[in-house]
C-alpha cells in the first residue's frame, strides 16, 4: 500500500504538540510496517532525522504554508498535483489538513476544535479558514483520529458528524520525561530560582491557554500566603500578548515570575521533574500534554476542572475554575500547603500514567488507517 503523508510540521527544534505527534506516531508506524511504502509530503527542505525507515520517500513540496492562503494552495493545488503520478491509496494527515479534491480515503487527526468555540483567540485569517475547512475535513474523512473522548464529542456534536467514524488516539509523552534524583533538583532550583520551590507552567503564551489568569491566580496566593515560591513560565510567544504583559506589569509579586522561553525536552524535562506543580489552567484544550509530561515526572497538577483535562489528569490534579482567580489562588495553596494531597497525587501519578504511550498511540492510529481502508 502506498500511503501519502502531510509532513509538514516536521521541522527541526520547532516541534510543538501536533509536532511531537507527528514525529512519535509516524517513526512507530512506519519501521513497524516495511511492508508499506509511505511519502512524506514536506512543504520545505526537510532535514533527515525524520526519514525514519527505508520504506520512506520524502518529497519537497512547495510552497511554505506559512500563511492561510498557502495552506489552500499547498493542498488544493500543489499536493494533488504531484501526487498524481504517485497514485497513493490513501492520505494521513497528523495535523488535521487534507485536500478536498484528492479521490482516494483521507484520515485527518483532529486534536481539537478549539477555534470553533474561541475564534477571536486567532488572528482573522486563521481564523476564517479553521471555521471555514475544518468542518469540510471532517466530512471528506474516511474516519477521523482525535486525542481524547473530550474532542470526539465535541467533533461529532459540533459538526453533526457520526461518533462512530471518529477514533480516540491517546497522547504519549517523551521518554526522557521521568522522575530525577534530589540532587539533580537541588542543581535545577539553584540554576533557575535560587533554590526555592516553584510551579511552572508549559505551553505557549495563547490566550487560550489563560497564562493571564494563572499570573493573576499566583499573584493572589502570594498576597494570601506570603510564601517563597516562585512561578516559572516555560512557552514561545505567538501573537496577542499584548494584555498578558500588561497583566505581568501590575503583579505585586512579578519579581517572583521567571518567562524562561522555550526549551528544548531535554531541559524541560529537569525543570518540569524539579518543580513542586505543574500549573496549568486553559480555557480549552483537546488533550493537555503537560499534564501527561508532568505525571512521567512524578509531579502532580493544578488544572482547568473543563474540557479535555479531567479525563487527561484524573486523580493527579487538584482542579480549579480557569475563570475564576480565587479559584486558581485557592489551588496553588491547597498544592503548595497540604502535604498529604500532594504525596497522595504523586501516588496516583504512578497508575494514571500507565494508561498512555506514544506505542499506543501508533498502534491506535495504525487500526484507523486501516479502517479508513475498508471505507
Amino acid at each position: 500500500m502506498k500511503i501519502a503523508v502531510n509532513t509538514r510540521l516536521l521541522q527541526p527544534n520547532k516541534l510543538d504538540g501536533i509536532g511531537w505527534f507527528s514525529y512519535q506516531t509516524l517513526k512507530r508506524i512506519t519501521q513497524k510496517h516495511p511492508e508499506h511504502q509511505f511519502f512524506f509530503l514536506f512543504d520545505r527542505p526537510y532535514d533527515q532525522q525524520f526519514i525514519f525507515a527505508g520504506n520512506i520517500s520524502p518529497l519537497i513540496i512547495p510552497p511554505p504554508t506559512r500563511h492561510p492562503l498557502l495552506w489552500f494552495t499547498w493542498l488544493e493545488a500543489s499536493v494533488p498535483f504531484y501526487l498524481r503520478n504517485i497514485k497513493p491509496d490513501l492520505f494521513l494527515s497528523p495535523d488535521g489538513f487534507v485536500p478536498l479534491s484528492l479521490k482516494i480515503p483521507v484520515i485527518p487527526v483532529i486534536h481539537d476544535i478549539n477555534f470553533h468555540h474561541r475564534p477571536a483567540d486567532l488572528p482573522w485569517s486563521s481564523r476564517y479558514y479553521y471555521r471555514k475547512f475544518f468542518p469540510k475535513f471532517a466530512r471528506k474523512a474516511a474516519r477521523i483520529a482525535t486525542v481524547s473522548e473530550f474532542s470526539k464529542n465535541d467533533i461529532a456534536h459540533s459538526y453533526e458528524i457520526n461518533p462512530n467514524k471518529i477514533d480516540v488516539v491517546y497522547n504519549g509523552a517523551h521518554e526522557m520525561y521521568a522522575p530525577i534524583s534530589l540532587d539533580e533538583k537541588l542543581a535545577v532550583k539553584k540554576r533557575y530560582t535560587q533554590g526555592a520551590e516553584y510551579f511552572i507552567f508549559v505551553g505557549s503564551l495563547h490566550p487560550r491557554k489563560n497564562v493571564e489568569g494563572l499570573l493573576k491566580g499566583f499573584d493572589q496566593f502570594k498576597k494570601q500566603t506570603s510564601s517563597n515560591f516562585k512561578l516559572l513560565v516555560v512557552g514561545e510567544k505567538l501573537f496577542m500578548n499584548s494584555a498578558l504583559g500588561a497583566t505581568y506589569q501590575g503583579l505585586t509579586s512579578k519579581s517572583d515570575i521567571l518567562f524562561t522561553g522555550r526549551k528544548e525536552p531535554d531541559e524541560l524535562s529537569k525543570l518540569l521533574a524539579s518543580a513542586w506543580s505543574l500549573a496549568f489552567v486553559p480555557y480549552f484544550e483537546g488533550f493537555g500534554i503537560p499534564l501527561l509530561e508532568a505525571m512521567q515526572c512524578d509531579i502532580p497538577s493544578v488544572a482547568s476542572d473543563i474540557t479535555s483535562l479531567p479525563e487527561v489528569a484524573g486523580n493527579t490534579a487538584v482542579y480549579v475554575d480557569p475563570n475564576s482567580i480565587d479559584s486558581i489562588a485557592g489551588g496553588l495553596s491547597a498544592m503548595a500547603f497540604n502535604v498529604e494531597l500532594r504525596n497522595s497525587l504523586i501516588a496516583n501519578c504512578r497508575a494514571q500514567r500507565q494508561k498512555f504511550s506514544w506505542d499506543k498511540t501508533a498502534e491506535k492510529l495504525w487500526e484507523t488507517v486501516m479502517k479508513g481502508m475498508e471505507r
